[in-house]
């Protein structure tokens, strides 16, 4: 895909998930892998609602900046997840509602943070792991991610908000939709005591999706 193309679908799904309230203000980060081996990335303090293809960061294969804004502060985020997921082209990170209210939750499993109430959210992301609170932008983010040697596509930041990896762009944000979604279903029925998916029901996708699942 030519970089042209991925700019204007970088702020085609930005725009998309704005306008949903899926992310606000001028939260919310996409980096995407180009034909050469570099990086496009939404700049820091932008808006998805209001992206502009041409000043969109952009990196060379060797991870130095080049042309655009500056990018966004969690660089360190991104890089960690491109070193450990070799087959990543693109990570999105939103600071939507429920995913980030879920991350809050004493009772919350933090290696597998989504209860697997409907199958999509098991297809599309495998287990969830829910990282520490760390200051936007810190690096330690980063470590955390790099952590993880590359076996989660899906994390949330606690109290702060989930990042995915995916092969290509648009499957990514299919991915962390579904995540959201996902999210909204567990705070919706948290204390109605819901009649999930049972452990074989979630092995057979695991096994015939091929889904990461350690």
């Amino acid at each position: 895909m030519s970089d042209a193309k991925l700019r204007e679908d970088i702020c085609f799904w930005a725009k998309s998930m704005f306008d949903r309230g899926l992310t606000g203000g001028a939260s919310g980060n996409i980096s995407a892998r180009t034909e050469d081996g570099g990086l496009l990335v939404t700049p820091t303090g932008a808006s998805f609602g209001r992206l502009d293809p041409g000043r969109l960061s952009r990196f060379d294969a060797e991870g130095r900046h080049v042309a655009g804004d500056k990018p966004t502060k969690e660089m360190p985020l991104h890089t960690a997840f491109y070193e450990t997921r070799k087959s990543a082209g693109a990570v999105v990170h939103l600071h939507s509602t429920h995913s980030t209210a879920l991350s809050m939750l004493p009772e919350v499993d933090e290696d597998n943070m989504l209860p697997p109430l409907t199958a999509y959210p098991v297809m599309r992301l495998g287990k969830v792991k829910r990282l520490p609170f760390f200051r936007p932008g810190d690096p330690e983010m980063g470590e955390a991610v790099r952590g993880l040697a590359g076996k989660r596509s899906a994390v949330v930041l606690a109290n702060h908000g989930p990042v995915v990896a995916g092969k290509e762009l648009e499957a990514t944000v299919y991915a962390i939709e579904e995540l959201e979604e996902g999210a909204k279903l567990a705070m919706l029925l948290r204390h109605a005591n819901p009649r999930g998916m049972t452990d074989a029901q979630v092995m057979d996708l695991v096994r015939h999706y091929g889904v990461e699942w350690d």
